[in-house]
């Protein structure tokens, strides 16, 4: 009884420290991920949507939340949304949360980089937003599914303000709209809202076969708590509102591509270091680059070595049969009544 008690305790202590959240709304049965109060450290939260889309890491992950699941049927596509301002968010029951420790500022630019790689024939959707800092990022398909979305500051207040935004269906409660920090928030709302119905007017890209990933920070709840006060009821009121957009969102993204899109949130009060990241134009096309001057041969991919074993052992395969077949037909005997002998039978005897 000792033992168990205090690897509990250390573990209530851990995720009393690590006060951050990393959860997973919703996930396919493809994938595993076991409940469990085990810590992840905020840099390798990318390496854990690397591993849940199939792709490989530098590194490996000793890490028990995430279990080996079906490494033939992997999620179209892994949404990742994180949140500033908060420690935890009241989400449903029927989510699955780990304390996240060590909260440094990541991205997932090392997993867009691999969906490019691999599948760059076959354009998938790889969508990075930042809406309060007007930070967009779209590759792919993406630039023309979202050409429509409101990625500027001014965009995002006139989409509010027009007939179909969330406002008309949206209770506010203590909210206002008429405080910029207030429609700062709400306009990342809606921008969740204007991603599901943009995606659903283009179904098509949720059912072919390349992965698509969504990257979304959302700091306008952070704004809120500057603004009036961790213990304000529009700090309550917002982190609910928040609660129940981000549920909505993981559930509409989960039905549009078919129940295999893995949803995870996270959720940061303050990072623990400042983040320095890569200026990327809006609508942002990749452009060939001419980083090959000496015409080297062009590096090898993760299909490789499984394409040079298919063949290699084909290849030794029908050797072996060509083998075979030749000495057994080369000594044949001609007596035994067999249909190649039974044919020419008649040209024998006639010579």
């Amino acid at each position: 009884m000792g033992v168990p008690l205090a690897l509990w305790l250390v573990s209530a202590l851990v995720a009393g420290i690590s006060a951050n959240e990393f959860s997973v709304l919703r996930y396919p049965e493809s994938i595993v991920f076991r409940e469990g109060s085990w810590p992840i450290p905020g840099e390798r939260i990318p390496d854990v949507a690397a591993l849940s889309m199939g792709f490989s890491i530098e590194e490996d992950l000793s890490w028990p939340g995430l279990a080996v699941g079906d490494l033939f049927r992997r999620p179209r596509a892994t949404v990742l949304v994180t949140v500033t301002g908060i420690d935890k968010l009241m989400l449903p029951k029927n989510s699955i949360s780990y304390p996240v420790e060590n909260a440094v500022p990541f991205s997932l630019d090392g997993v867009a980089n691999a969906i490019h790689t691999l599948f760059s024939e076959e354009t998938p959707v790889v969508v990075q937003l930042a809406p309060s800092e007007e930070r967009v990022y779209m590759v792919g398909k993406a630039n023309s599914v979202f050409e429509d979305l409101s990625v500027t500051l001014r965009q995002l207040r006139n989409r509010l303000f027009q007939e179909n935004s969330i406002l008309a269906s949206l209770p506010l409660n203590s909210l206002s709209r008429n405080n910029e920090v207030d429609l700062l928030f709400l306009s990342e709302l809606q921008v969740l809202h204007d991603i599901t119905s943009l995606l659903s007017r283009h179904k098509h890209l949720a059912k072919d076969h390349s992965p698509d990933l969504y990257s979304l920070e959302l700091s306008g709840l952070e704004e809120i708590g500057k603004r009036y006060g961790e213990d304000s009821q529009q700090f309550k009121d917002a982190s609910q509102i928040l609660a129940d957009s981000l549920q909505k969102f993981a559930d509409e993204m989960y039905n549009l591509y078919g129940g295999n899109a893995v949803v995870e949130v996270v959720t940061v009060n303050t990072f623990d270091t400042p983040f320095v990241r890569k200026s990327r134009s809006i609508l942002q096309s990749t452009q060939p680059k001419d980083e090959n001057p000496y015409n080297l041969g062009y590096e090898y991919n993760f299909n490789y070595a499984v394409v040079f074993n298919i063949v290699f052992w084909m290849m030794i395969a029908l050797t072996i049969a060509v083998i075979v077949i030749s000495y057994n037909l080369w000594n044949m005997d001609p007596g035994y009544d067999s249909i190649i002998y039974r044919m020419t039978n008649q040209k024998i005897r006639m010579d």
